[in-house]
This record gives C-alpha cells, structure tokens and sequence, in this order.
C-alpha cells in the first residue's frame, strides 16, 4: 500500500512516499517558496537527488507537479495507487489525543484552532485541501503534533492564571513535536524492552523541546501554550518574564504584533549572538572566540540542563535520556556540554563513543546512572503508520 508524509508550511510542502506496511521509502523531495520568487523543488528518487527550478503560485501548483513527478518516475502508474495521505498539523488543541481520518468537521475544527498556531494550522490546511482537491480517492489523515502530549496530568499543562482563562479560552500547555517525541518513545519501549519507561526525551533543532516521558506516557514537556516557551531555540526567546513584553512596548512605541514577532524570529541564538539561528553558525563563532556566541551556547545549554533537571526530579527515576533533532543529533560539542553539565546525576560518557553525527548510538558508558542515546528521528514514517493503521482499520 502507497502512504504519502505530507508536512506543509505556509511557503514549502515537504513529502515523503512509502511502501506499507514494509516501511519502504519510494521518493521523497520538498517544494520551497511557495508563492515567493525563484521557487524550486528538489526529490530524492533511487540514491539520486534532483533539483528543479519552477513556478509555485500556491499549494495546489506544488501538490500537481509531485503528483507528474510520482507518474513519470514510475513511482505510481495511476492515483488509484495512492491510498493514503497522511498530514502533519500543528494545533489539535485538547479535542484530538490521536491521529483520525479528515472530515469536514475535522478541517472546521483545523480550521477554528488557527487562532492558537496561526503560522501553522492555515498553512498545514492549504496542503490538506490541495491534496484533497487532486487527489480525492485518497483517504485524508490528521497526524496532530499536539497529540502525544495530551496525557499530561492537569498540574502539568495548567498555568497559575485565573482559571477561567483555561475554562473559556483554553489557555493551558499544549506542547508541540508530539510526533518526534511519540517516534522517540517508542523506539525506546524497544531498545529498553521495558512498555512503561521513565525516559527524558530531548528533541534539539531550530526549535526544541524536552519532554518527561512517565509510565510510558507524556508526564510533561517544555514547549507550552505556543511553540515560544521553554528551551532557548535558533530564532525563539523560550521563557521569559512576561513583564518584558509591555516594558519593550513602552520603550520602543512597537505593537504588540512587532514584539511577539521579535521573540519568535528575532532573539533566541540569533538574537544573543548577533550571527545566525543556526547552531553550525553559533558553533563556528565560538571557535573564533565570538563572545556573544560563546554566551549564546552558555544560554542554551544552560536551558536545556535546567528542564532534564527538572524532569528528572519529577519522573524520579530515569530509564533513558535520548538526543534528536537536528542538534541533538549532529552537534558533537552540544551534547558534550550537556552531558558534562549534568555529571552530577551520575552520568557518564565517552568523548569518543560521542564522537559522531547522525546515527542511533548509545553514548554513555556501562556505569553512567542514566544510559544516554542518539536517535535520528522520523516523523515522516510516525505519519505513514498512523495512516496506514487508520485505513486497516
């Protein structure tokens, strides 16, 4: 069975196809600039990689030349052969605990939950509709990056707000990369042997976030209301006093918009260094004595640090901690510093068994309290099985 990954963004739409049950990747490519000048694609097909360079005036453009793409790649012979997509979507707030087939109610309710990740759930309905639009036949999932949290204990997604704020307006944590962490999870089950670990699950990208896995089961995690809290990440602040927001207001004359567009896109590594969100950057600043850098990576790992502490008092006692995410699985020295940080727990690694990038590996030694792993996460696959599983029924 032919399952479509689809991951869109308000200007890109990211695909990845399969063979189910086998797990088999057919072809896999992204669209980038939607809607922007010089807009391209590239896919990977056979060990080969190809770029091409072309117009992209919405979603529906980009969903009509993959579908040409899978058909002159001899990927399908007709969309009958296509019997499911699987949509990653942002925001399922607290109405989806797992993924589920898309009806018209559920793009309504898509739809309505905008207002919580409006830089999300618009974009992530374009692809959505798009795909429904030219390929119908195709059964429609939701896969919900809101989803693997909602089994947090009420005392660990409600903010000390007045209450009614969570009664009317559904103001609590809802937490994000439910996907990446749900993948990590269960990978772990696996390795550990164990269906209810305690783990401390770390997923390190341009965005990031820590969750405390308990029982098997999401018990907390650092990304909050929006995707603007907890960790210090490439371009967002995480957590600060909230009091920041009307001070810089009245100081600089900026809106409200302006100042929550600055701590999204404009602080973070990028923001304290002064030279990229991207941590190969940071990383390349500190190795020629960039202070702001050095400061930025102090700030970050730092963060990181105080939620495993955090995690580690709440759950009280840890089976596994894993690294994921772009950082989290090619930055040597990041996981270096984290681990050193956190010797006091009993942890203890090997510089040379972390010496590596992008692979699964244990890195800890025999005798390390808390056995440490690597593990390249796959979303993608996480979608393609809630698909395939949704359509087996």
């Amino acid at each position: 069975m032919k399952i479509l990954s689809v991951n869109a963004g308000s200007s890109s739409l990211k695909f990845q196809m399969y063979e189910m049950p086998e797990e088999k990747v057919l072809i896999s490519g992204v669209f980038e600039r939607i809607g922007i000048d010089n807009s391209l694609y590239t896919i990977k097909i056979n060990g080969e990689k190809i770029k091409k360079e072309t117009v992209l005036t919405n979603h529906k453009d980009a969903v009509r030349i993959l579908i040409k793409e899978l058909l002159e790649n001899k990927v399908i012979k007709s969309l009958d052969e296509i019997k499911g997509i699987g949509h990653r979507v942002v925001h399922g707030g607290d109405r989806y605990a797992k993924s589920t087939v898309i009806t018209e109610d559920v793009i309504k309710t898509i739809d309505e939950l905008s207002s919580l990740a409006p830089l999300h759930n618009p974009a992530n309905l374009m692809g959505i509709l798009a795909f429904k639009e030219e390929v119908p036949d195709a059964v429609s999932v939701a896969v919900f990056d809101t989803a693997f949290h909602q089994t947090m204990p009420k005392e660990s997604y409600i903010y000390a707000v007045p209450y009614e704020w969570f009664t009317k307006y559904g103001v609590r944590r809802y937490g994000f990369h439910g996907i990446s962490h749900d993948y990590l999870t269960r990978t772990l089950k696996k390795v550990l042997k164990n269906d209810k670990p305690n783990l401390i699950t770390c997923h390190l990208g341009n965005g990031g976030s820590i969750s405390a896995i308990k029982d098997g089961l999401c018990y907390d995690t650092s990304l909050g209301f929006s995707p603007n809290a907890g960790l210090v990440m490439g371009s967002r602040s995480g957590d600060i006093d909230s009091s920041i927001i009307p001070y810089i207001m009245s100081k600089t004359d900026k809106s409200l918009e302006e100042v929550m567009s600055d701590l999204s896109k404009k602080s973070g590594l990028l923001g304290v260094s002064g030279v990229s969100s991207d941590s190969r950057d940071v990383e390349d600043g500190i190795n020629n004595n960039n202070e702001r850098c050095i400061l930025a990576q102090k700030l970050y790992i730092n963060r990181v640090i105080e939620y495993i502490a955090k995690y580690y008092v709440e759950l009280g006692h840890v089976d596994a901690l894993c690294f994921a995410g772009g950082i989290g699985e090619n930055s040597i020295s990041t996981r270096k510093e984290i681990l050193e940080g956190l010797a006091c727990l009993g942890i203890k690694f090997d510089e040379k068994d972390n010496d590596f990038r992008g692979e699964f590996k244990l890195i800890t030694k025999k005798d390390s309290s808390i056995p440490c792993y690597v593990i390249p996460t796959d979303e993608e696959v996480m979608i393609a099985r809630d698909t395939y599983n949704l359509i087996e029924g």
